[in-house]
């Protein structure tokens, strides 16, 4: 918590900040965490006014036509797998957090960028941590664009889309399931072994996997893939898979690996 250290440490971390050094090598120098730095460092921005309190939101402006709907349906798939909000009242905003591991450089990047052309205004910034990495961005409307934001993990309750992000999703499934696919699903190659003319030979064939153990969000992620008439099946009961070779065609169009 920040109130555990020292005024004197808070101090010359915000001196250290003020100067350029960044987040990461002020809590390596002062022995503190990253993310508590940048608590710090939003809250100094904050004081003076390098954050402004009041941003166009298209919900509370009841305006979609501000808000990029192709990157939203992106950054919407990878909220619902790997993201979450957090209010801190102090500041009056929320902070909209997608976790990414950091074996997936490029996924970094493209969750960071569709968090800047969703939100302009607001800086997108990267907390390091153990095995990951934390993209966010604060923002008093963070809520209004994500209203499946609650208590309690998200298969512990219901997840439905509003009318308007229902919308967004069909017009832009594709981005819908590559955001899911970068959040909670892979591209695999199998393998399996067939008897041809006496000889054992080996095939390979790629699949799509997506893993989650929200029965509402494995459906909505089905429901995009039937808008676009990709073949699909239940592998498991958190796992669909999409294996068939014009299905996985059809995925290598707009998803493709992860990197």
């Amino acid at each position: 918590m920040n109130h555990s250290y020292p005024a004197e440490v808070r101090r010359t971390a915000l001196s250290l900040l003020r100067n350029g050094v960044s987040n990461v090598d002020v809590a390596r120098r002062l022995g503190i965490p990253a993310g508590t730095v940048g608590t710090w460092k939003h809250e100094d921005r904050r004081r003076q006014g390098h954050i402004p309190l009041l941003r166009s939101c298209p919900i509370c402006d009841k305006d979609l036509k501000i808000l990029n709907t192709r990157s939203y349906s992106y950054l919407l798939g990878l909220y619902l797998g790997d993201g979450h909000i957090n209010k801190y009242r102090q500041w009056r905003a929320h902070a909209l957090t997608i976790a990414c591991a950091d074996a997936w450089p490029g996924l970094i990047d493209s969750a960071a960028e569709a968090m800047r052309i969703v939100m302009p205004h607001n800086k997108v910034c990267r907390v390091q941590q153990q095995g990951c990495t934390s993209v966010k961005s604060y923002s008093q409307h963070w809520a209004c664009l994500f209203p499946q934001h609650g208590p309690g993990r998200k298969h512990e309750r219901r997840i439905v889309l509003a009318d308007w992000q229902a919308t967004i999703v069909q017009k832009h499934p594709e981005e819908f399931i590559r955001g899911l696919i970068h959040s909670d699903g892979c591209r695999v190659t199998n393998w399996a072994t067939r008897p041809v003319a006496g000889e054992t030979k080996r095939y390979e064939y790629p699949r799509y996997l997506f893993v989650n153990e929200s029965e509402d969000i494995r459906n909505l992620f089905t429901d995009a893939l039937n808008l676009l008439g990709i073949e699909w099946r239940r592998s498991k009961r958190n796992c669909i898979s999409v294996a068939k070779r014009d299905s996985v065609a059809a995925m290598d169009n707009f998803v493709g690996p992860k990197y």
